[in-house]
């Protein structure tokens, strides 16, 4: 214990000395009328001025750059992204130094050398979900392995098995995956969910047929944090004969997984949601029952034939030393994230008319997803220019279209609009948490006062009432 906290102070440490430089980014300190605080939380949030804290040097940047975009916000959008901690980042700087060969080149010292730290990282990401380090297979991310996995498994067994299920909150990479497989003749069941986000257990069972290849179901939702029940799942799938795969991106390594309890036949991982290197992730491919899938990159038969192509060694590298710190700091994370994120939900619904959506009970602390009744939520994101937040998925934030999988809840299109996702992670500090409760509490009743709806409610009319006219 003593040494993971000595550990966690020199990482702290060396952000502070990564803020040395002359460009301090710092976050404009707010109006005067920002600094006074909306809500009492208890002694920690009721200080008389709150600003942008200067701690968390992480979120303010080691690499101080002049931008266009202004200063730095304060950075709460962890499901899009994690910082890199900076221990990966020294295990990574060797492999642009020394360790510069190809860890494929078997004839002399440079390819053993790198190719021994390239299967130490596979240990290190095997071990996570109590894997053999023999069925990680390395690929570019985690949509990458979510595409090796959907596509990969029913090619190979076309001539017997037709059918796929997936549920309809699931990854835009694994949906347009299944879609995919829809253009090529195969039947995709595309499973429901209930308002707390999780899928029907009976309904999943019904749907399984006897050419039903593949079930793919994600182990903690991307925009709501919600836990699907993969045990009970995956011993479904067992019973059926059926293989199951689960995109872990946002789960691996934040909540308890072993493969062999949970009956996971593949497993989609990602490093830069672990505080690893983007660019680099896994696909977890059970070996006894063996999963026999068609490669969708072939070339020299890298990664057991299933993922041909020169591996990265400074990512693979990082994205190892990333899942050996997992397992060191996960009941320092568990815990330092459950703290943050109670203390911001309880600050955010006692506002007036919000709601926490997904379950409240199966959930990933980590991620936030509320909703802000009668204000837009890209209205709230740009008055909230000093925090970096989300409206939903990076992947789909560029459309303006209601978020898919709140519509999936049941939730209307203007609940839907009103949404925010808040990320929280290893390097979150409680002083940015009491920042942006009070910094929301001002804002979100700014907009309000200039929403005719929310005049109309505060006069007791029932919006449901007035037929709408459209022009």
């Amino acid at each position: 214990m003593l040494r993971n906290t000595v550990l966690r102070q020199n990482c702290r440490l060396s952000f502070k000395r990564l803020l040395s430089s002359s460009h301090k980014p710092w976050l404009a300190a707010p109006a005067a009328a920002d600094k006074q605080p909306i809500v009492d939380l208890g002694a920690s949030t009721s200080t008389a001025n709150i600003v942008p804290p200067t701690g968390a040097a992480i979120l303010k940047g080691g690499f101080a750059k002049d931008t266009t975009y202004g200063t730095r916000p304060i950075y709460l959008d962890m499901q899009a992204t994690t910082p890199t901690d900076p221990r990966v980042l020294d295990k990574m700087l060797q492999f642009y130094t020394g360790l510069y060969g190809n860890p494929h080149s078997s004839t002399h010292a440079y390819g053993w050398e790198t190719e021994k730290e390239v299967e130490k990282a596979r240990k290190y990401v095997a071990d996570v979900i109590g894997a053999d380090p023999k069925e990680i297979v390395f690929t570019s991310g985690a949509t990458e392995s979510n595409n090796m996995a959907i596509k990969g498994v029913p090619r190979f067994y076309k001539s017997t098995k037709k059918h796929i299920i997936t549920a309809q909150t699931e990854h835009k990479c694994v949906l347009n995956s299944a879609r995919h497989l829809q253009d090529e003749g195969f039947d995709v069941t595309y499973l429901p969910v209930g308002e707390d986000g999780l899928i029907d257990l009976e309904q999943l069972e019904k749907a399984i047929r006897k050419d039903t290849c593949l079930v793919s179901i994600m182990g903690v939702n991307n925009e709501i944090g919600v836990i699907q029940p993969l045990e009970e799942i995956g011993r479904i799938c067992k019973k059926n004969k059926v293989f199951f795969h689960t995109d872990c991106a946002q789960a691996y390594g934040k909540i308890p997984l072993d493969v062999n309890k949970l009956n996971i036949d593949m497993m989609s991982i990602s490093s830069h949601k672990i505080y690893g290197p983007k660019g680099c992730g896994a696909l977890y491919i059970r070996r006894r029952p063996r999963v026999r899938m068609d490669p969708i990159i072939t070339g020299g038969g890298q990664e057991r034939g299933l993922r041909s192509g020169t591996l990265a060694p400074p990512l693979v590298a990082g994205f190892g030393e990333a899942a050996r710190l997992l397992i060191q700091e996960y009941d320092f994370d568990k815990n330092h994230i459950e703290y943050l994120a109670n203390k911001l939900k309880t600050g955010l619904l006692s506002i007036e008319d919000t709601i926490l959506n997904g379950s409240a009970d199966h959930r990933f602390n980590g991620c936030v997803n509320i909703s802000f009744a009668y204000i837009e939520g890209e209205s709230l994101l740009m008055a909230l220019n000093d925090i970096a937040l989300s409206s939903g998925s990076a992947c789909t934030s560029a459309s303006l279209e209601p978020s898919y999988v709140l519509h999936a809840l049941g939730a209307d299109d203007a609940l839907a609009h009103s949404s925010i996702r808040f990320g929280i992670g290893r390097f979150t500090t409680e002083e940015e948490i009491d920042y942006v409760i009070n910094a929301i509490h001002k804002r979100v009743n700014f907009l309000r006062e200039l929403s005719p709806l929310w005049e109309m409610k505060q006069e007791g009319i029932d919006l449901n009432s007035i037929e709408w006219s459209g022009h």
